[in-house]
């Protein structure tokens, strides 16, 4: 039997979904209509792979958290299915925060999420306690185990939150029993992941605390992922109250990418490099699977919490997935591209080869606001060397997205600022990048309300929502000086 709250959410989003369609993304997930922030779930399930998001059908602000729900079978097209949990339990009424999902030796779905209360005391203060909760069901519904939470202050190292602890990411091992990293804020008030493990996904044990940041990398480390990619142990995580570090950290509400290996007898990370994992303006809480064919690949919040509470006038929808990527490491860093099934969407091609640019220059046949674009960037001889680069996309008179390079400094600026949004948010992202021997790559990926960048097939990537208006879609090179341009540009098309 479905709650009362759940059968109420499945009502809005079938009654008022379809009139938002028209205005949604072509190829990135969002939800149906209202509002979406971090993924969840995203996990292959019976031949498919699925993705569930927080939820809040009702408006485009943040609300009571539910989980949405889509499937694939190519990271590209999406089939919506009906929400999946609503907070409709004591321990979950003031959300159904963030998780993962498994799929179970039985073939039934295992989803682990956190519930959140709210406790009110007599001065009037509010108390929030965080628990951890399974949800099994089928790929379509879902029944709340009777004995939740299956985690909760009593499994916490000793310092652990019970405030903040939350967002577990589930998974399966060849041995046969599950386990999972889970957020946690420690005694000195920074960022900490603790790793759980259970025979059965109901009786769950403490084994270590595998990373802390002590106040280092941020503040409270949210939505943790740890994986093996390429002979490391990688750790992904967001950290909350981050502070700037040179070009590699802004700000805020940050993303952070840990690689090592894992301590077989502390169960620790032993670190050997961090990064940045995107290093645009929306970029959050990224989730991972394995693919059947051995792929590990990434999705991301393209929001970010500084800047989503403003949207155009009349939006009815807000919050949206990145493009899936397929990681790698390469030279010690975390590389990620497109999923290779964009490909198979791509359309009316054209190219330029070495094409000279001085000044200012469109070219036939490149515009548009979906598609999918290379273009190489070689200086030109010795006696014509250039000292920035442009392009400016999502083009007319009164709007444009502009990604510039200065030569001297290497680093790559994505401005946003004329992309059509009255307010003052952040609106530039700056971050070094590689040239190999005076060359480089970009690859853009645009979609409706959306740029993803990729340097150096995939050496680093930045994604951005724009909010021009869709006839803005004019794209411009320029430069100063001679450089050399490969240009190869697809639409795409998925209907």
């Amino acid at each position: 039997m479905h709650s009362e709250e759940l059968q109420r959410a499945r009502e809005f989003e079938q009654k008022y979904g379809p009139y938002v369609a028209p205005e949604l993304p072509r190829f990135h997930v969002t939800g149906s209509i209202g509002w979406i922030n971090d993924p969840n779930g995203f996990a292959p399930y019976q031949g498919e792979y699925h993705l569930f998001y927080q939820y809040h059908p009702y408006d485009t602000q943040w609300g009571p958290m539910h989980w949405g729900h889509v499937k694939t079978g190519d990271f590209i097209r999406w089939q919506r299915l009906p929400v999946a949990m609503a907070p409709d339990q004591d321990y979950d009424k003031d959300g159904c925060f963030s998780g993962g999902a498994v799929e179970m030796p039985d073939g039934r779905h295992l989803l682990m999420y956190t519930g959140v209360r709210n406790v009110r005391r007599e001065d009037g203060t509010v108390e929030t306690f965080q628990t951890q909760c399974i949800a099994i069901g089928d790929g379509v519904n879902y029944e709340k185990y009777q004995g939740n939470p299956v985690i909760d202050g009593s499994a916490l190292p000793q310092g652990g939150s019970v405030h903040d602890f939350r967002d577990p990411k589930v998974w399966r091992e060849e041995d046969g029993c599950y386990y999972a990293v889970i957020g946690n804020r420690p005694a000195d008030g920074s960022g900490s992941v603790l790793l759980y493990k259970s025979s059965d996904a109901i009786h769950w044990e403490y084994v270590s605390t595998v990373a802390a940041c002590h106040n280092q990398y941020g503040k409270m480390w949210e939505c943790p992922d740890m994986f093996y990619l390429d002979g490391k142990h990688v750790l992904l995580t967001s950290p909350q109250e981050m502070r700037p570090i040179g070009l590699e950290f802004h700000p805020g509400n940050a993303n952070v990418c840990l690689i090592g290996t894992l301590n077989p007898q502390t169960h620790q990370l032993d670190r050997e490099h961090i990064q940045a994992i995107d290093y645009g303006t929306d970029f959050y809480a990224p989730q991972t699977l394995l693919t059947q064919d051995g792929r590990r690949i990434m999705i991301g919040w393209m929001q970010n919490w500084e800047t989503s509470g403003f949207r155009m006038p009349g939006q009815r929808f807000m919050g949206q997935m990145t493009i899936p990527r397929e990681l790698r490491l390469e030279n010690g860093r975390l590389c990620q591209m497109p999923v290779r099934e964009l490909e198979s969407y791509r359309r009316n091609g054209v190219t330029y080869e070495k094409f000279t640019l001085t000044g200012e220059q469109t070219l036939p046949g490149i515009q548009g606001r979906f598609l999918d674009m290379t273009v190489t960037i070689a200086p030109g001889d010795a006696e014509n060397m250039y000292r920035w680069f442009d392009i400016q996309l999502a083009q007319n008179m009164e709007y444009d997205t502009t990604i510039h390079f200065d030569q001297a400094t290497n680093i790559l600026s994505v401005d946003r600022t004329r992309s059509g949004l009255p307010c003052d948010i952040v609106n530039v992202r700056k971050f070094y990048i590689h040239p190999h021997a005076g060359q480089w790559k970009l690859r853009l990926v645009m979609d409706r309300y959306s740029l993803e960048v990729f340097v150096n097939d995939g050496e680093q990537a930045a994604s951005t929502v724009i909010y021009t208006p869709l006839e803005a879609d004019g794209i411009t090179f320029s430069c100063d000086g001679t450089v050399v341009l490969d240009v190869e540009k697809y639409d795409i098309v998925t209907e």
